[in-house]
């Protein structure tokens, strides 16, 4: 009997290795299919005040950049980088039962601060485990990762219909379970001993300069991580925005799971977009897409406006981070790749974190009219990536190291 597309077992690799990866990466995926839309939905049930809200859900991650690298540094160091998951998932699952226990700010606050730093390294290390994979036997990436975007939407869907009859009471509960889940993926994930090469969040703390000191590669990490930023209130304040216009539950998880379904639509046609256009075209295009979804954003759209707004998902997060990740192959050598990656995480949370603190001041002064400040975030990080374009090399890319 021939295995499924993707899944064809390999010399060398441990047995079912692509399958026990995408039931690995499913469990985190669940656990931010609920967390996502529906925590701030929960802090408001508490009747915390929008700028708290704000604070509670960026401070975990300011503490996340910096907690990850250490994390995987420590992992890096360890027999195998599994063992840290069982222990991350485990803390992780005390934090969500903890949270049962809190009803005011500043408790809920250490809490969930607790929470980000024993969770930060889970997903860092479930996607170095499975590139390992991809280096030593050659193993699917995309078809392995695709499962835990459709458990994302799933975990989405169940979670809005949930709420619709329980209300943000039932978001913690999703939550604990989505937990033991990770603990349960962490305990069937592949062993493959150590690592050959630093992961991307060790290596950005060991790296020597090289490569990364190009400026087109710092403007371009530099703009994608601020597009990304500039989603920090669609994830703080959407579903309770929403909520408050009258849509249900369950039209809201269908909302975000059109977001995440789009951008599986793009990653399955990745290879056909970039023979069509080069990637500083995809670059532009994914930070004008997001200027004009954030100025529309706003307008009194109705349940069908805004699922159009929220297919662009595949644009403004997909299509950048295709780009972003065919970029640093051309002009990154393959000895500094790690630390790239974590150079575009590292972009990414500072930059999230930052505005996420600031958009629980500006939803609580400005409302739905906040989204006009992220389309300036956005315009920001569209100007970098125009002044990375202008800047590059024509025709040059680094000398890639072989493994």
């Amino acid at each position: 009997m021939n295995a499924p597309p993707g899944f064809a077992l390999t010399a060398g690799a441990p047995p079912f290795f692509a399958v026990r990866m995408a039931l690995v990466f499913c469990a985190p995926m669940m656990v931010n299919g609920i967390a996502l839309p529906f925590f701030p939905v929960w802090l408001e049930t508490l009747s915390i005040s929008d700028f708290q809200i704000g604070i509670v859900l960026a401070v975990p991650l300011f503490v996340r950049v910096f907690a990850a690298p250490a994390a995987g540094a420590f992992a890096d160091r360890l027999s195998d980088r599994a063992i840290l998951l069982v222990w991350s998932g485990l803390l992780s699952l005390a934090t969500a039962l903890a949270l049962f226990f809190t009803q005011t700010f500043w408790p809920i606050l250490l809490i969930y601060c607790l929470q980000g730093i024993v969770y930060a390294p889970y997903v860092p290390i479930v996607d170095a485990v499975a590139l390992s994979g991809v280096r030593r036997w050659n193993v699917d990436y995309g078809r392995i990762r695709l499962w835990g975007s459709l458990a994302f939407i799933l975990a989405t869907l169940a979670g809005g219909w949930l709420s619709e009859f329980y209300g943000g009471a039932v978001v913690l509960p999703a939550m604990a379970v989505c937990f033991v889940l990770t603990v349960v993926a962490a305990l069937i994930t592949p062993r493959i001993g150590r690592p050959r090469r630093p992961s991307p969040m060790a290596a950005i703390a060991v790296a020597s300069p090289g490569t990364l000191r190009q400026r087109d590669v710092q403007l371009m990490l530099i703009g994608v991580a601020l597009v990304s930023a500039s989603h920090a209130m669609l994830y703080a304040f959407s579903a309770i925005y929403w909520q408050k216009r009258g849509f249900t539950g369950t039209e809201i998880g269908i909302l975000w799971s059109a977001g995440v379904f789009a951008e599986v639509l793009l990653f399955a046609f990745a290879a056909w977009l970039r023979r069509r256009f080069d990637l500083w075209t995809i670059l532009i295009f994914g930070c004008l897409t997001a200027v004009g979804r954030w100025l529309l954003f706003p307008a009194d759209m109705g349940f069908a406006g805004y699922f159009a707004l929220q297919c662009l998902h595949a644009f403004t997060f997909a299509g950048l981070h295709i780009a972003v990740q065919a970029r640093i192959v051309e002009r990154v050598a393959e000895e500094q790749e790690g630390a790239a990656q974590g150079l575009y995480f590292f972009y990414t949370g500072i930059f999230m974190a930052a505005v996420t603190f600031a958009s629980g001041y500006i939803y609580a002064w400005y409302g739905v009219d906040g989204f006009y400040l992220m389309s300036l975030v956005a315009a920001a990080g569209l100007a970098c990536v125009v002044a990375g374009r202008l800047v590059a090399p024509r025709g040059g890319a680094a000398t890639a190291a072989t493994d």
